[in-house]
């Protein structure tokens, strides 16, 4: 099941779902001004893989702690695109993606990206996936 973060607004979790992924938005659990440590303790709690856009939970020690303490596995949806692309990247990432969560156990923040310019030219439209934190 993914979370996935109000940042990242309505259109990104209508195209995961329409990818076939199971997915709860954070406005279906939370009000908008929940501060993240709150959601972050749910979705640890649920063992949910929350999606963000988000960069900068990382060096917020109260939200990175959160995460760590709560046993979150935390995916960064990196770029600056439309969320509609980021979504339609990430459901094409979704082999690494599982790939990567099935070699690791929660706690982390890893960091989700598109394929690069140079990648889509060469017809791999697939991104990477990369862990941020704990630094191995």
């Amino acid at each position: 099941m993914y979370f996935t973060d109000r940042d990242l607004g309505k259109r990104f979790p209508e195209i995961l779902r329409a990818s076939g992924l199971n997915v709860e938005r954070h406005a279906d659990h939370f009000p908008p001004e929940t501060p993240d440590e709150v959601w972050l303790e749910e979705v640890g709690k649920r063992g949910w893989i929350a999606l963000t856009h988000d960069q900068r939970i990382r060096y917020k020690p109260n939200e990175r702690d959160a995460v760590m303490r709560h046993r979150v596995a935390l995916l960064v949806v990196v770029g600056k695109a439309p969320f509609s692309d980021l979504a339609r990247s990430l459901v094409a990432t979704l082999p690494r993606i599982e790939h990567f969560l099935a070699e690791r156990e929660p706690p982390f923040i890893a960091k989700v990206y598109r394929p690069a310019v140079t990648d889509v030219l060469r017809g791999a439209a697939i991104g990477r996936v990369e862990l941020w934190h704990p630094r191995g």
